[in-house]
């Protein structure tokens, strides 16, 4: 049963908060029908970074060797990860900043794109942060199977009948398990995420034992069958950031957090620890394998590679590793979905429906949306063979639009703040604390990370920039609708603008499809 309140949108961990202020084009929301408030239930340091880390490490880590290996030698991997440590590290330390500079602001990369250029862009951040997470949790199931296939063939590559039958058993299993409440969930994630850490540490400690420098220098730039050093680094990207999205998971949480700056230190935290666990699987594994060697692994590569040095229960750990990793993953990111949903509904963005939650404070509606298009998209694998690759960088490049807007609100902020208080500090207030951050230094890592975001799309290609519009055009009729619902106008003339070009980008997309000029 849902009621309706006045003022505040209650968070699905309970304890009621204020809906999105109006900031210049955005245009106070409407109260959308939602569940009556629940008793507060908070979120300290330790659930925040188990939620970004949980977020980061699902599959992608567990393939890493050889879809780095795929298209770039050992030089070209060393250049990628330089670029995406950096890279995203200023996009973390942009997400802290944010949090601290803008603590009113609720599930970070719809919050910050709306206030930056009003309720459509806001709309797309959170449309396509939805779509990449089920997108993604769709990969984490093919990747589950795939490596069940190593005990049970029937599996396959994790698209087979058998696979998808057993995947969509998994996604309703975890959908009435969420339903129970939330907390519980989270909670339970960060013991998953402890768990699954144990594997990865395992193979890192026994692969630098047996690490042969002479295997990681070989070749290390002279490979002219993969392209270009920038060919071959372009080709890093979509994997590196891929394995990195989740950064903002504790952002997206913001709204829970027991104390507002825990959300900077969980992101920051969560990155550095997983920025260490993904290089050392990357890099470690050139010195068993050559280039060559692991472009042509099956995936999970990291487990041949650890059985070329302890012998078949290294491939066993890392088989298991995995299976408890995506279940993790899984778990997280089906947490993400809903909530990607349940905020922009309660600012009006989003249809009504989609803010109610049940008796337990779970959002049931963008559950149940979230789950159904995770299934639909299981039975389209069975007839396109989506592969985990195919899926992982659509899903990547979904999800560097929303990223984009954020790093540019952060750059807008950094750059009042320099003209409001030129030349020296600027102190923000936190409840009791306060953060002391140089303009200066606000607008080198807002920049930095703004610059990252646009290369990341430079590098996506094409391909996935023309799939990605199509993901992104019908999210309009969604939007539309929760206009209809508040009685306002739909589109104002920018927004109309943004619209137009985005139908015609899918209207390109869907005639190359036909045409089968454009695939997964």
């Amino acid at each position: 049963m849902s009621t309706s309140i006045p003022a505040a949108v209650p968070s699905p961990f309970g304890g009621a908060k204020p809906t999105l202020p109006n900031t210049g084009p955005v245009a106070a929301p409407a109260t959308a029908p939602i569940a009556s408030a629940l008793p507060a239930s908070k979120l300290g340091l330790g659930l925040l970074v188990a939620l970004v880390v949980g977020s980061i490490i699902g599959s992608g880590i567990f393939g890493l060797p050889q879809n780095m290996a795929a298209g770039a030698g050992a030089g070209a991997i060393v250049i990628g990860w330089c670029i995406t440590g950096l890279g995203m590290l200023m996009l973390a330390l942009s997400f802290q900043r944010l949090a601290v500079r803008k603590p009113d602001l609720d599930n970070g990369v719809y919050a910050y794109a709306r206030a930056l250029s009003g309720e459509y862009v806001g709309f797309n951040a959170a449309w396509g942060y939805w779509v990449s997470a089920w997108i993604g949790n769709v990969g984490y199931l093919v990747a589950a199977f795939a490596a069940l296939g190593y005990f049970y063939p029937a599996f396959g590559e994790g698209n087979t009948p058998a696979a998808v039958i057993g995947a969509s058993i998994v996604v309703w299993a975890v959908h009435l398990m969420v339903l129970r409440g939330i907390q519980g969930a989270a909670v339970l994630n960060a013991v998953v995420t402890a768990a699954k850490l144990i594997p990865l540490l395992l193979f890192i400690g026994l692969v630098a034992m047996a690490f042969q420098l002479k295997t990681f220098q070989l070749n290390y730039w002279d490979t002219p069958e993969l392209g270009s050093v920038l060919d071959q680094v372009r080709s890093t990207m979509l994997v590196t950031v891929w394995v990195f999205i989740g950064i903002e998971g504790a952002s997206v949480y913001s709204a829970r957090a027991a104390q507002r700056a825990d959300v900077g230190r969980a992101t920051v935290l969560g990155f550095l620890l997983c920025l260490a666990l993904l290089m050392g699987v990357s890099l470690l594994s050139l010195g068993i394998f050559t280039q060559a060697e692991l472009a042509a692994l099956k995936n999970p590569s990291m487990a041949p590679v650890l059985e070329k040095v302890v012998g078949t229960w290294g491939a066993l750990a890392i088989y298991g590793g995995l299976i408890v990793s995506v279940g993790g993953g899984f778990l997280a990111w089906t947490l993400l979905a809903a909530e990607s949903l349940f905020t922009p509904a309660g600012g009006g963005v989003m249809p009504a429906a989609l803010a109610r939650q049940n008796a337990q404070g779970v959002p049931a509606n963008a559950l149940w949306l979230s789950n159904g298009m995770v299934q639909l998209f299981l039975l389209l694998t069975l007839y396109s063979k989506a592969s985990y690759l195919a899926l992982i960088s659509l899903s990547t490049a979904m999800i560097l639009i929303p990223y984009l807007f954020s790093a540019i609100y952060g750059l807008k902020l950094a750059w009042q703040d320099r003209h409001a208080h030129p030349g020296v500090a600027t102190d923000v207030a936190v409840g009791s604390e306060a953060q002391v951050a140089r303009p200066q230094a606000a607008i080198a890592i807002a920049a930095l990370a703004s610059l990252y975001c646009v290369w990341l799309l430079y590098a996506a290609g094409l391909k996935y920039l023309l799939l990605s519009a199509l993901l992104y055009a019908p999210g309009a009729a969604v939007f539309l609708m929760a206009k209809r619902q508040r009685g306002g106008r739909a589109f104002s003339g920018p927004e109309l603008g943004l619209l137009c070009a985005l139908l015609v980008l899918a209207a390109i997309s869907a005639y190359l499809l036909w045409t089968g000029q454009l695939g997964l």
